[in-house]
């Protein structure tokens, strides 16, 4: 059972790469705005499979297959 501390490390790690990809999908050359399409990703390394479980058990991830998780339902 992961920790408090670590889930609290993972999530803020997830979001700041999830962040990170949608600005760079969103970085395009191209004239006018564009919006990123990106909602899940892979999340980072240097956590257990345990933890990103648990984050979507608490409802804070959602599993969206094949590895990949989006932000869940939290407000």
């Amino acid at each position: 059972m992961p920790t408090e501390d670590e889930l609290k490390r993972a999530y803020k790690a997830f979001k700041k790469r999830l962040k990170l990809a949608r600005l760079d999908d969103a970085s395009g050359l191209s004239p006018g705005t564009k919006t990123s399409k990106i909602s899940g990703i892979t999340p980072p390394n240097g956590f257990t499979p345990e933890v990103w479980e648990e984050l979507a058990k608490q409802g804070k991830l959602k599993r969206e297959g094949h590895g990949i998780y989006s932000m869940g339902n939290e407000v």
